[in-house]
Protein backbone atom coordinates (compact mmCIF):
# COMPACT_ATOMS: atom_id res chain seq x y z
CA UNK A 1 0.00 0.00 0.00
CA UNK A 2 1.78 3.14 -0.58
CA UNK A 3 0.64 6.41 0.65
CA UNK A 4 -1.75 7.51 -1.67
CA UNK A 5 -4.06 4.12 -1.57
CA UNK A 6 -3.79 4.98 2.21
CA UNK A 7 -5.00 8.77 1.77
CA UNK A 8 -7.70 7.21 -0.15
CA UNK A 9 -8.99 4.34 1.78
CA UNK A 10 -9.01 7.35 4.97
CA UNK A 11 -10.61 9.44 2.87
CA UNK A 12 -13.24 7.11 1.95
CA UNK A 13 -14.02 5.83 5.44
CA UNK A 14 -14.25 9.44 6.58
CA UNK A 15 -17.00 10.33 3.82
CA UNK A 16 -19.32 7.71 5.19
CA UNK A 17 -22.11 8.37 7.47
CA UNK A 18 -23.08 6.34 10.89
CA UNK A 19 -25.08 3.38 9.88
CA UNK A 20 -28.75 3.42 9.67
CA UNK A 21 -29.26 0.21 10.03
CA UNK A 22 -27.30 -2.83 11.80
CA UNK A 23 -25.72 -4.50 8.03
CA UNK A 24 -23.49 -1.12 8.06
CA UNK A 25 -23.11 1.33 4.74
CA UNK A 26 -23.97 -0.95 1.66
CA UNK A 27 -23.76 0.91 -1.49
CA UNK A 28 -26.67 -0.05 -3.93
CA UNK A 29 -25.14 -2.27 -6.13
CA UNK A 30 -24.87 -4.79 -2.94
CA UNK A 31 -21.23 -4.70 -1.85
CA UNK A 32 -20.04 -2.81 1.32
CA UNK A 33 -17.79 0.06 0.85
CA UNK A 34 -14.88 -1.59 3.46
CA UNK A 35 -15.23 -4.64 1.28
CA UNK A 36 -14.48 -2.35 -1.71
CA UNK A 37 -11.57 -0.98 -0.28
CA UNK A 38 -10.17 -4.22 1.28
CA UNK A 39 -10.61 -5.72 -2.78
CA UNK A 40 -8.39 -2.45 -3.68
CA UNK A 41 -5.53 -2.94 -1.39
CA UNK A 42 -5.25 -6.74 -1.47
CA UNK A 43 -5.47 -6.07 -5.97
CA UNK A 44 -2.67 -3.62 -5.41
CA UNK A 45 -0.73 -5.99 -3.03
CA UNK A 46 -0.74 -8.84 -5.59
CA UNK A 47 0.40 -6.27 -8.14
CA UNK A 48 3.09 -5.06 -6.26
CA UNK A 49 4.27 -8.40 -5.83
CA UNK A 50 4.24 -9.09 -9.18
CA UNK A 51 5.99 -6.24 -10.31
CA UNK A 52 8.82 -7.25 -7.42
CA UNK A 53 9.14 -10.56 -8.73
CA UNK A 54 9.28 -8.98 -12.82
CA UNK A 55 12.21 -6.62 -11.58
CA UNK A 56 14.10 -9.70 -9.94
CA UNK A 57 13.74 -11.41 -12.65
CA UNK A 58 15.06 -8.84 -14.93
CA UNK A 59 17.86 -7.93 -12.48
CA UNK A 60 18.96 -11.64 -13.09
CA UNK A 61 18.92 -11.37 -16.69
CA UNK A 62 21.24 -8.36 -16.19
CA UNK A 63 18.42 -5.98 -17.88
CA UNK A 64 17.45 -3.81 -14.64
CA UNK A 65 19.51 -1.81 -11.98
CA UNK A 66 19.71 -3.15 -8.17
CA UNK A 67 18.02 -0.15 -7.05
CA UNK A 68 15.01 -0.77 -8.89
CA UNK A 69 14.65 -4.22 -7.67
CA UNK A 70 15.47 -3.07 -3.87
CA UNK A 71 12.66 -0.32 -4.26
CA UNK A 72 9.99 -2.45 -5.52
CA UNK A 73 10.87 -5.58 -3.45
CA UNK A 74 10.52 -2.90 -0.35
CA UNK A 75 6.99 -1.71 -1.50
CA UNK A 76 5.67 -5.14 -1.69
CA UNK A 77 6.91 -6.21 1.31
CA UNK A 78 5.53 -2.84 3.40
CA UNK A 79 2.25 -3.43 1.42
CA UNK A 80 1.99 -7.46 2.37
CA UNK A 81 2.80 -6.09 6.30
CA UNK A 82 -0.31 -3.57 5.80
CA UNK A 83 -2.67 -6.43 4.97
CA UNK A 84 -1.36 -8.60 7.41
CA UNK A 85 -1.63 -5.55 9.93
CA UNK A 86 -5.14 -4.96 8.72
CA UNK A 87 -6.13 -9.00 8.93
CA UNK A 88 -4.71 -9.04 12.84
CA UNK A 89 -7.11 -6.24 13.35
CA UNK A 90 -9.97 -8.14 12.07
CA UNK A 91 -9.39 -11.20 13.97
CA UNK A 92 -8.69 -9.44 16.95
CA UNK A 93 -12.32 -7.17 17.06
CA UNK A 94 -14.04 -10.24 15.92
CA UNK A 95 -12.40 -12.43 18.92
CA UNK A 96 -13.55 -9.23 21.16
CA UNK A 97 -16.84 -9.40 19.71
CA UNK A 98 -17.00 -13.18 20.23
CA UNK A 99 -16.16 -12.42 23.90
CA UNK A 100 -18.96 -9.90 24.64
CA UNK A 101 -21.94 -11.48 26.79
CA UNK A 102 -25.13 -11.70 25.33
Amino acid sequence: MNPMMAARAYAATQGTTAPSAPGGNVNPAGGSEFSNILQSVIGDTVQQSRAAETQMSAAIQGRAELIDVVTAVTSAEASLETVMAVRDQVISAYQEIMRMPI
